[in-house]
């Protein structure tokens, strides 16, 4: 029911891509919303909830700026997240920050190329001052980015960094997905041990190779892993190629099962590429906590599996953070401001021309059937009535959640 995909390059050194923090507070304290400084709002990157009120104190920025903030997303079908979330959810930023409708625009590129590349020449021409980019692929990326700046259109990377030795260092919002990986990591080794799995052989999986974020989040498993085959803990039995799409990650995952009697486990960097291949389990047989598999993005798919004992855990990521953060910082750009170190709170390496680059890094968090109370259906992400529904109403009930 909702996640996130990119595309930009895997074959690169993992240690090229690190993540910084730099220090929060200028105007504004690590718990504050906005508040005027010198006639300007400032506002943190810790200030952004589920009711979006926040935003509401940046609208001397809307009033100070000129022209449509548009945000283009990559696709409907590696993850149903930008529909159900990302774009409603950037509307909202952008009309409770003040913005009218007719400078609000949010398109999807629907997993073409030219479809992207187009929709952002169209929105240039319809009088857009900000781009919010989310491409498929740094290629295209790279292409958006300069026609932008041939035409002063500010350029923001949302969720995934665009890479490549002629990327521009354009502000990035986004996740820390190395963290994002290691909680994948954490989560499964704490998942082995509470399933009661000895001499895990495991088979680790990985998003799309031409993806960036894919990069960054089995860096952060990697780091989490390595030590443990290397002591042989743990026995690393298979590393498919990766992919984003659910149905090449089930043939990807059968042929390694099929090929590695004895496996027990898997490494899968997402809910979506787990969903099938839990299914394919269940066909053979594989009982609940006997098995343990990672996830993320929170998917309704997900949370049900993990409610079943199929999958351990899975990472969340609140996406409302996230257009809130995107949205604050086009604001600031379109209205010719700088924005402030509270707003952006990090920094990421383009891992190809080592240029740094500002970013906003909003925290993941690992869920589980222990904190899913308090956190994904505290924040509404999945509701509870939708979550408890059907057959897993009992499970919900034994985990004090519905």
């Amino acid at each position: 029911m909702h996640l996130l995909r990119g595309k930009a390059t895997f074959a690169m050194l993992a240690a090229s891509a690190g993540i910084g923090a730099v220090g929060i507070g200028i105007g504004a304290s690590a718990s504050s919303a906005a508040t005027p400084r010198a006639g300007t709002p400032t506002i943190s990157a810790s200030a952004f909830t589920n009711s979006f009120t926040a935003m509401t104190a940046l609208k001397p920025l809307a009033a100070a700026g000129k022209g449509k903030i548009a945000a283009i997303l990559p696709d409907t079908t590696t993850s149903t997240r930008y529909v159900e979330f990302d774009q409603p959810d950037l509307e909202k930023a952008m009309s409770m920050a003040g913005l009218s409708s007719s400078d609000i625009i949010v398109q999807n590129g629907q997993g073409s190329d030219s479809t992207f590349l187009s929709d952002a020449k169209a929105d240039i021409t319809n009088g857009a001052t900000v781009l919010l980019i989310d491409p498929e692929d740094s290629g295209v990326g790279l292409t958006v980015s300069a026609y932008a700046a041939a035409h002063g259109v500010k350029v923001i990377n949302y969720d995934r960094l665009v890479v490549g030795a002629s990327a521009p260092a354009n502000p990035y919002v986004s996740f820390n997905n190395v963290n994002v990986g290691k909680l994948i990591g954490q989560g499964f080794v704490s998942c082995v041990k509470a399933w009661h799995v000895s001499s895990p052989k495991v088979i680790v999986m990985r998003g799309d190779p031409t993806d960036n974020n894919a990069l960054l989040f089995f860096q952060g498993y990697n780091s989490v892993l390595a030590p443990l085959f290397k002591s042989g803990a743990y026995k690393d039995v298979a590393n498919p190629a990766g992919t984003w799409t659910p149905t090449t990650a089930a043939n990807e995952f059968q042929t390694a099962f099929t090929a590695n009697p004895g496996v027990n486990s898997a490494v899968i960097p997402n809910d979506e590429n787990a969903a099938p291949i839990i299914t394919y389990l269940k066909s053979h047989g594989v009982k609940p906590n006997t098995f343990p598999i990672t996830g993320q993005d929170a998917t309704l798919t997900g949370l049900d599996n993990i409610l079943a004992g199929y999958q351990c855990g899975t990472v969340y990521k609140p996406i409302y953070k996230e257009a809130q953060a995107a949205v604050a910082l086009a604001l600031y750009l379109r209205a010719g401001k700088p924005a402030p170190k509270s707003l952006l709170n990090g920094t990421v390496t383009n891992p190809i021309n080592h240029k740094t680059v500002p970013s906003v890094l909003e925290t993941p968090t690992w869920v589980t059937t222990a904190n899913m109370k308090s956190t994904i259906i505290k924040d509404n992400f999945v509701p509870a009535s939708q979550l408890c529904s059907g057959q897993y109403a009992s499970a919900c009930k034994k985990f004090g959640i519905g």
